[in-house]
């Protein structure tokens, strides 16, 4: 199935325990895959994630914990249930939310892989996905 472009559908989400419930838009469809030493770690595995349009709204925000894991980005997650809720980047409103979180049956499309120069030997998917190093990332970025 083509990707297609998602900007009129709100998307609902909570934690494990439903502190902490978000309402979003997304940019598409399009889940990516992150394969960083600190998404592997922060999640036992790749870091499986939708990209937001604007705004993401909270209900429940005094239940959520942001760790600040770089320069340029932080992780938040719900302080009762440690669930994971959001990656954010410092400038900007760009938050990257785990696809797991969205209570909708959305027709997902797999496209890209980030930091596919980190990723351990012992998974892959079968997908045919667009691939970038953690090199070509930072360069990406470095142009927007």
């Amino acid at each position: 199935m083509p990707p297609t472009e998602i900007h009129t559908e709100s998307y609902e989400g909570q934690c494990l325990c439903g502190a902490v419930r978000l309402k979003t838009q997304l940019k598409s469809n399009h889940v990516d895959a992150c394969h960083c030493s600190m998404c592997r770690k922060w999640g036992g595995g790749p870091f499986l994630a939708v990209q937001c349009e604007g705004d993401v709204r909270f209900e429940g925000a005094e239940h959520i914990a942001t760790y600040q894991s770089s320069e340029w980005a932080e992780r938040g997650f719900c302080k009762a249930c440690g669930t994971h809720l959001f990656y954010r980047l410092s400038e900007g409103n760009s938050y990257a939310l785990p696809v797991g979180l969205l209570q909708e049956q959305q027709a997902w499309a797999f496209t890209e892989e980030i930091f596919i120069d980190e990723k351990p030997d012992f998974y892959s998917f079968a997908q045919e996905t667009k691939k970038l190093t953690g090199e070509e990332v930072f360069a990406q970025y470095s142009n927007e």
